[in-house]
């Protein structure tokens, strides 16, 4: 393999793991932001406060997303490495 073509495939690697952790990192993102905000506002300083509504709304997004997530890796893998991989 060639040095262009590894750096190629990791490339969009890379981009294909930062548009699959997008949903997840944006919900985690706005809930905290939305916590930190209600905490600051009621003066309520509880730990699992920000904790367990940040969990359940990204297992909500997640198994939302999943098939997403996972067509986007099946995509990846029969696209770009099944080929390298087979000599094609």
């Amino acid at each position: 393999m060639l040095d262009a073509q590894y750096f190629d495939v990791l490339r969009q690697g890379l981009w294909v793991a930062v548009v699959i952790s997008m949903p997840l990192l944006s919900v985690a993102l706005v809930a905290g932001v939305a916590i930190g905000l209600f905490q600051a506002l009621t003066s309520v300083q509880e730990m699992t406060l920000t904790f367990v509504p940040k969990v359940g709304a990204m297992l909500v997004v997640f198994w939302v997303s999943m098939t997403f997530m996972s067509g986007m890796l099946v995509a990846f893998f029969t696209d770009r490495i099944i080929p390298l991989i087979a000599g094609i």
